[in-house]
């Protein structure tokens, strides 16, 4: 099968690549020519901007794909660039989208009021009815997040009778090339050498579903090889623990023996309480990925935490996130024990 990926050398895309490569499928992946992520011989590089994906389309003809997949769909926007070169061209489309469109995000995050969402998160969960959930934070209208929405990005892949698309929802993701460094603020305080990591009572208890990088890149490959994902949308989900059981299987993969402090949010100082609304879990179900196309989620999460931890370590950031740490506010209330 020639199967054309659409931003496939940052993080989740690379795994994608060499698994459909490994597979015996013919790949062709398209980017900008700037990251030198590691891909398998015989594939096939395209140049250009996913902004101006018609530009490409002779490009893609040239490929002959029957399966397009699309990495870094943000708005309604990339989704409708994606099905005008797609149709005539491929036979199905495939998307990546997010958890974040369920409206326990909103809950979470607190511009949905209302009671707790049920769960585990399905495909027929409610989904956020307030649009753009990240525009308030964006620094400017031309800011990528300003417009970012999935929501109505599937609305439009899956819109279309004569050009089939599959969505996949992901989780948290974490993995080598994490981007993101959803381990660091555990990780780092233990590399540090810290005796103790403070945490929010509600934080501790919070669930969220996670993802590591290679079993969701398995995901990814059966969507787009298995015809039976046409017209369907998918969770990906591989283990939703606490944070304080994250946590726990960080420090057990970073060999830290200290310890994790758990108080009352209320006896927290600023910097330690957390705004979200906790009460509000993100724990979402692939019953229907397994069902239908047999996912199975080949790393375990202790084994998924140890290799991004390796990773982690081989990997320091240049620069760490304003705001990750709070040493002292942490020895406060540890001296205050």
């Amino acid at each position: 099968m020639n199967i054309l990926i659409l931003g496939g050398t940052r993080f989740i895309g690379v795994p994608v690549v060499w698994q459909l490569q490994a597979a015996g499928h013919r790949v062709a992946v398209f980017t900008r020519g700037r990251s030198d992520a590691p891909l398998p011989d015989g594939v096939t590089r395209l140049t250009g901007d996913i902004a101006a994906l018609d530009e490409a389309r002779d490009a893609f003809a040239a490929f002959a794909p029957e399966v397009i997949l699309h990495n870094v769909i943000l708005t309604a926007e990339h989704a409708a660039a994606l099905m005008r070169v797609g149709k005539g061209l491929a036979r199905r489309v495939v998307m990546l989208s997010s958890l974040d469109v369920y409206r326990a995000y909103g809950r979470l995050h607190g511009s949905e009021p209302g009671p707790l969402e049920a769960l585990p998160l399905t495909e027929d969960s409610p989904l956020r009815e307030q649009r753009y959930p990240y525009r308030a934070t964006a620094p400017s209208p031309d800011h990528p997040f300003y417009n970012y929405d999935k929501i109505p990005a599937e609305q439009i892949v899956l819109g279309d009778p004569d050009l089939p698309g599959t969505v996949l929802r992901l989780p948290m993701v974490i993995g080598p090339r994490d981007y993101q460094r959803r381990l660091l603020p555990f990780l780092k305080p233990m590399l540090d050498g810290r005796p103790a990591i403070v945490m929010a009572a509600s934080y501790a208890a919070w669930r969220s579903t996670y993802g590591y990088v290679d079993n969701v890149a398995a995901a990814i490959a059966l969507a787009c090889t298995d015809e039976r994902a046409a017209g369907r949308v998918y969770n990906v989900a591989d283990a939703s623990p606490t944070i304080h059981e994250l946590a726990g299987l960080v420090a057990e993969a970073a060999g830290w023996t200290g310890r994790l402090v758990i108080r009352p949010d209320e006896t927290l100082p600023p910097e330690l309480r957390p705004e979200a609304n906790l009460s509000q879990h993100l724990v979402a179900s692939a019953a229907r990925l397994a069902a239908e196309l047999g996912y199975r989620p080949p790393v375990p999460l202790a084994e998924a935490i140890r290799r991004t931890v390796a990773w982690e370590r081989d990997n320091p950031p240049a620069s760490l996130p304003e705001g990750l740490l709070h040493y002292e506010a942490e020895d406060e209330v540890l001296r205050g024990l």
